[in-house]
């Protein structure tokens, strides 16, 4: 099978009799001429239960489709968002097709039926009895049937029939909400769609492909869509693979426990070997089977829930789909960080009285599950990797539109208590004492509308406060002592100490520094406030669950966010926290602000810093930059931009504040090139953040009542910031001054529209293709680790 046809032109023997001579030359002539036969498709089951042509090809599905597919289908279908759960980030997922229902669905009162790829079925038949249908052609047919084109090349004959109209902005015909609704035509339904819709062809909304880039598809599709296994990754990997799978299971008791805690909170990582090449990444899996034997994989609706299964085995699983900035969280295995598990969790001294138990009682409440490990222990593995957990919270399925993301400003900071702290003495016996408060919302207990059990997590969180406040003044000696030291510094190297969250309306982002001017709020973390977070947003959440549940999440993350503001507060002088949080609480009713600080929790004792000036505040972040000032990233500033020119038009951005802003978009990356045309340059690539004002953000609907444009800001970074870019602009280095000036000008719509039409490459542009191609040449060179494939879903149309 695939063996090349050869000619023999040399060493033959020529016969010399003329029937001979006849012979060869006919021979010759119907081999140069002749093209082998396509085989027939036949089917035979390979991971992931598809239907797989073997044999040669006209276009191979490696080297020809997938660059295609990335750079044209995947920047829209993938992951839980795609349009039509059509995921096209793996051949697995073209091959499972489409389906009519969405994932997100906040007024979902049902639980829903669990579609993830790779996890909730093993087989084409399987996904088509879970209401998936065929976007390929499909080999069997009825008898008697014309064999279809299948939706995929329907959706893109459409295109070339009907490419995008010559205007900008595009028609109101057009919708771009991600709520909007979804037509998810079959094959049977075709017909209609492209009658009522004969602009939607594919990709939705952006110009078409190039000829070469469609008639490979088209012949890919026409071929049956061909597919083979991918090849097989070095023997130094499967190596490494042993090492690892063995180091997370052996059958001790420690081990056990540790192996479980650490599964629970990488599940959602993209493992690599950080000295392997090519670059592979893994994640980590349950398995039935032991290793060394083909992964039978436990799939579960979270980390913690029941495995069926007396014995689990920890193994890991060869990433299959694309690299997706979004949902992207490298972290390294290596022997430094076999040797930091083995310091932290097996040569620590404690005991593991049982292993815990997997009903929902004790597994979503990590306080009781992992009560044995050591708080410190845990805390300290939370920390090394900070900026990994805390991308989980964004990464993860939660954040997905504005229910699970207007529950946090559009750009703070992140600092942590130090696990060295004094103050922490004795924190795993209070969180020990303190469990049957720390209760986070799970599916089972939620109400279906989720008020009813809010209200008795809000009772639990006041119970909490109020045991936190003893604590705190228990030992308010050492906290009045302490002044800055019990701020973790990231031990003089880890550059995790101090983070920068955005949120970008319906998505956001985190960055390790603190990047940007001095932001309204900072929340400082302790032990308890990150582990809890991450079991609400991560572990515990459920994306396919009813509003109940949802609801729940966003609620209870009030509580947590207001307490680490709590903690914020508590380093600032006693006169004015009460004044701050009102600042932060403007409109609120007050029995919020109680959360926050007033008689839920307060500490009317000093931190122990001395504050010299009239603005405290601004005080200590100039304090925390201080002693933070040898681990800072500094990679997004600004002041680190080599060119003069440029760097100005940067800064003069940054100051940028008011009702200006309000026409701006969430996230806009800008290019700044020498010449017109020129390509784009991976160090001359920067990003726009609008920080939206707010008077407050504890509303739990319709949070634009709260909107302040005239504290709007704006932040400018070097590099890229945000998976979902909202607008493109490329302007010429000569030009600069004058996109600074148009934004500082912009008084209406209209003025953006002259704005984009004069800077912006639309998504209607001819060149938006090439300039997208180079925007991700350019992400790949400047972050290769953790660049991927950003996501084109909330593109502007203006």
């Amino acid at each position: 099978m695939n063996t090349p046809w050869r000619y023999m032109e040399e060493g033959v023997e020529v016969a010399t009799t003329l029937r001979w001579t006849f012979l060869i030359l006919v021979l010759l002539a119907l081999v140069g001429c002749f093209q082998p036969p396509r085989p027939s498709p036949v089917e035979r089951t390979e991971p992931g239960g598809l239907a797989r042509t073997p044999g040669p090809a006209s276009v191979e599905y490696w080297r020809d489709v997938k660059p295609i597919l990335d750079r044209r289908c995947v920047v829209c279908h993938s992951c839980y968002d795609a349009p039509c759960q059509l995921n096209l980030s793996a051949f697995e997922g073209a091959g499972r097709g489409a389906h009519k229902k969405k994932v997100y669905d906040t007024a979902r009162l049902l639980l829903a039926e669990p579609t993830r790829l790779f996890d909730d079925a093993g087989s084409v038949a399987e996904w088509r009895q879970k209401g998936f249908f065929p976007v390929l052609s499909e080999p069997a047919q009825p008898a008697g049937d014309t064999r279809q084109a299948g939706v995929m090349a329907r959706m893109l004959a459409l295109k070339r029939e009907h490419p995008l109209p010559a205007v900008a902005p595009l028609p109101e015909t057009f919708d771009f909400s991600l709520d909007r609704k979804q037509q998810c035509p079959t094959e049977a339904q075709f017909n209609h769609f492209a009658g009522k819709y004969p602009l939607w062809g594919m990709p939705y909304g952006l110009p078409g492909l190039t000829d070469r880039e469609d008639d490979t598809l088209m012949r890919w599709i026409g071929d049956g869509a061909p597919f083979r296994e991918p090849d097989l990754l070095p023997p130094s990997y499967g190596e490494r693979i042993r090492e690892w799978e063995e180091f997370f299971n052996d059958g001790s008791p420690k081990r056990q426990l540790m192996s479980r805690y650490l599964y629970e909170h990488l599940y959602l990582a993209s493992l690599y070997f950080d000295d392997l090449s090519p670059r592979q990444f893994f994640r980590l899996v349950r398995s039935r089977s032991a290793p060394g034997q083909p992964i039978d994989l436990i799939a579960t609706r979270r980390p913690y829930s029941d495995p069926g299964s007396d014995r689990v085995y920890y193994r890991l699983q060869a990433a299959r789909t694309s690299v997706l900035a979004k949902t992207h969280i490298p972290y390294a295995l290596s022997p430094a960080r076999r040797q930091r598990y083995t310091e932290l969790f097996l040569n620590a001294e404690y005991a593991v009285r049982t292993l815990p138990a997997y009903d929902e009682a004790v597994a979503s409440n990590p306080f009781l599950a992992f009560r044995d490990l050591p708080v410190l222990s845990r805390y300290r593995f939370l920390l090394d990797d900070a900026n990994a957990f805390v991308m989980m919270f964004i990464k993860g399925p939660v954040c997905h539109g504005q229910v699970a993301l207007d529950v946090i400003d559009d750009r703070f900071w992140i600092f942590f208590i130090d696990p060295d702290s004094p103050l922490l003495e004795d924190n795993g016996e209070f969180l020990a004492r303190e469990s049957k408060h720390l209760w986070l919302p799970s599916e089972g207990k939620a109400s279906r509308l989720g008020l009813a059990s809010w209200v008795k997590y809000s009772r639990l969180q006041k119970d909490f406060l109020k045991a936190k406040q003893t604590y705190l003044e228990e030992h308010r000696a050492k906290v009045e002592t302490a002044q800055l030291q019990f701020l973790w510094d990231g031990n003089g190297r880890n550059k995790n100490a101090a983070l920068t969250v955005f949120r970008h309306g319906d998505s956001a982002s985190v960055v390790q520094g603190l990047v940007g001017s001095n932001p309204k709020t900072s929340i400082l973390l302790s032990y308890q406030l990150l582990e809890r977070i991450y079991y609400l947003l991560v572990a515990g959440f459920d994306v396919y669950g009813y509003m109940g549940h949802q609801l729940d999440t966003r609620l209870y993350m009030d509580f947590l966010r207001m307490e680490g503001e709590f903690n914020f507060l508590t380093l600032l002088p006693k006169r004015i926290r009460e004044k701050e949080r009102d600042f932060w609480y403007r409109d609120a009713h007050k029995s919020v602000k109680e959360y926050v600080y007033g008689n839920r929790i307060h500490y009317d004792y000093e931190s122990g810093i001395e504050y010299r000036t009239d603005d405290p505040k601004a005080e200590l972040f100039a304090l925390l930059r201080q002693r933070l000032a040898r681990v800072l990233k500094t990679d997004y500033d600004i002041s680190g931009e080599a060119d003069p020119v440029t760097r100005q038009s940067l800064e003069a951005l940054s100051t940028f504040r008011g009702r200006m802003l309000a026409w701006l978009p969430e996230v806009a990356f800008l290019s700044v090139t020498d010449t017109a045309g020129a390509d784009i340059r991976d160090d001359h690539v920067y990003t726009l953040i609008h920080d939206a004002g707010y008077s407050n953000i504890s509303a739990l609907l319709n949070q634009e009542s709260g909107r302040l444009p005239d504290e709007d800001g704006l932040t400018v970074t070097r590099g890229f910031v945000g998976d979902y870019p909202n607008a493109f602009f490329r302007v010429e280095r000569s030009s600069l001054p004058g996109f600074v000036a148009g934004i500082r000008g912009l008084t209406s719509e209209q003025d953006y529209r002259t704005l984009v039409e004069r800077f912006g490459v639309r998504r209607t542009s001819p060149d938006f293709w090439r300039y997208s191609d180079q925007l991700h040449r350019a992400y790949q060179a400047s972050t290769p680790l953790e660049a991927g494939l950003l996501d084109y879903n909330r593109l502007e149309n203006r």
